[in-house]
């Protein structure tokens, strides 16, 4: 098997920069033992306009057999139509050889590690089932052009027809972090098999490759349904924690269908972001964060020097921790970050004495009568500097056509705003405790129903 990566340089990045980036210097050949066979990297070619990596994998299909729990005699480990599945062997070995790119961390070049490069990754032999346009659906909402080509069964009698394999290449400008873990993901997903028994931990896999990028994906339930073979259960498990606050597959009407935009998940991200840069905050704390998309952002964010990730569900924080690869940052990025658990409705003392803090789409999850309660713990009790809320903008709802009149977004919500309720509540919020507040849209503006989320930002009055 052989996966073949390729940066093409600039005058400022040169192309053998890729070697800094996946850790492996270019001028050697580096091995990998791996339980069932070896992997090899090694560079090609390495100059300054083009640098290639090649990830060489060698399966020894007895070792393979021997590493499988099946019963001792069975001889079906040795006797079959195929002996393991190459896509997943491919990103195990993937995982071991780049594990330090994947995590997107370069002590050389970070700046580099953060940046989009121009990029062609090849699979020169992959089993893709339902041929290449399936390859297209899975890659092209990424950004990645797609060229898939079947491979025929023998060039020499073109009348036998093609096999279940294609050749495979990409190219785009991705960051390479993502550039791996979208092939982590998507190769045993072409594939559609593995090689090894699949549990729920592999949810957590599925979740921390796909983080960014897989809950906005047009395809993900496909995605979702191969990674975890098939598996009824772990599929909906999955499914469920990607959902969004977004109606699934909902689209504004007036959006055309070759358009492409941003997700509202990602824009309103960004809102938050720009909102907090207008505050000068370092300190901030991510309130009811969830499994931990916002808490991602601010971390590479280097303004930000301390981060608090607060939910009121131990289970939901380990996901934020999972998502961030808390276990595997440097200590340097570990020391900005503190996951706690909290109630938002009652006071305490751990989120007093920060810059900022961020409701992201949490008010409208906590019961209205409940609301007062948010208010004194965070306003009254906590008092950061300014306050970023975000919540939707109930008249919006009419341009999702597939949102049955009357429903909220989200099965969670207790409510839904209109723009004058939103005011309303942030202006006596803001009188009572001494903040001034600021109101932005975040999405496409209507002309008629506003934009889709209504963000309000507080900041605290100098004098009180």
């Amino acid at each position: 098997m052989l996966l073949t990566i390729t940066m093409t340089g600039t005058p400022e990045t040169p192309g053998t920069d890729l070697g800094y980036l996946l850790v492996k210097h270019p001028d050697r050949v580096h091995r990998f033992d791996l339980p069932w066979g070896e992997a090899t990297v090694l560079f090609p070619e390495a100059t300054p306009q083009r640098c290639t990596a090649a990830l060489l994998l060698e399966v020894d299909p007895q070792a393979l057999a021997e590493t499988r729990k099946d019963a001792a005699g069975q001889l079906n480990r040795y006797v079959n139509d195929r002996a393991y599945a190459a896509s997943s062997l491919l990103v195990a070995a993937m995982n071991r050889a780049f594990r330090s790119a994947m995590r997107g961390s370069s002590k050389d070049r970070p700046e580099l590690a953060e940046t989009p490069v121009q990029l062609e990754i090849r699979v020169p032999v992959l089993r893709c089932k339902g041929g290449p346009a399936v390859a297209e659906r899975l890659f092209a909402p990424l950004g990645w052009v797609v060229e898939a080509s079947s491979i025929p069964l023998d060039e020499q009698l073109p009348e036998w027809g093609t096999s279940r394999y294609a050749d495979i290449r990409l190219t785009g400008r991705v960051r390479l972090a993502d550039a791996l873990n979208h092939l982590y993901v998507l190769l045993p997903v072409l594939d559609d098999a593995k090689h090894y028994w699949v549990a729920p931990d592999e949810i957590e896999k599925l979740l921390r490759a796909g983080d960014g990028w897989l809950a906005t994906h047009p395809e993900r339930a496909l995605i979702t349904r191969r990674y975890l073979v098939h598996s009824r259960a772990l599929t909906e498990r999955a499914l469920n924690q990607l959902a969004t606050d977004e109606p699934d597959s909902v689209e504004p009407e007036k959006e055309e269908p070759d358009e492409k935009r941003k997700p509202l998940n990602a824009v309103r991200r960004a809102a938050v972001l720009a909102a907090l840069a207008d505050t000068g905050a370092t300190k901030v704390l991510d309130l009811g964060c969830g499994p931990g998309a916002l808490i991602g952002d601010l971390l590479r964010d280097r303004r930000f020097t301390q981060i608090v990730g607060a939910d009121v569900s131990p289970a939901v924080l380990e996901i934020a921790a999972r998502r961030i690869r808390l276990d595997r940052l440097p200590d340097r990025q570990k020391a900005r970050i503190k996951l706690i658990q909290s109630a938002l409705t009652y006071r305490d003392d751990r989120l007093r004495g920060y810059d900022a803090a961020v409701l992201m789409e949490v008010i409208e999850h906590v019961d209205e009568a409940r609301l007062p309660a948010l208010e004194d713990a965070v306003f009254a009790h906590a008092q950061p500097g300014a306050v970023v809320v975000t919540t939707p903008n109930v008249e919006y709802n009419v341009r999702y056509e597939s949102l049955p009149e009357g429903s909220h977004r989200h099965g969670d919500h207790r409510f839904e705003w209109t723009r004058a309720q939103f005011a309303a509540w942030a202006g006596g919020v803001s009188a009572r405790h001494g903040y001034r507040v600021e109101f932005r849209g975040v999405g496409d503006d209507d002309p008629e129903v506003g934009t889709p989320t209504q963000l309000a930002l507080f900041t605290k009055e100098a004098n009180r």
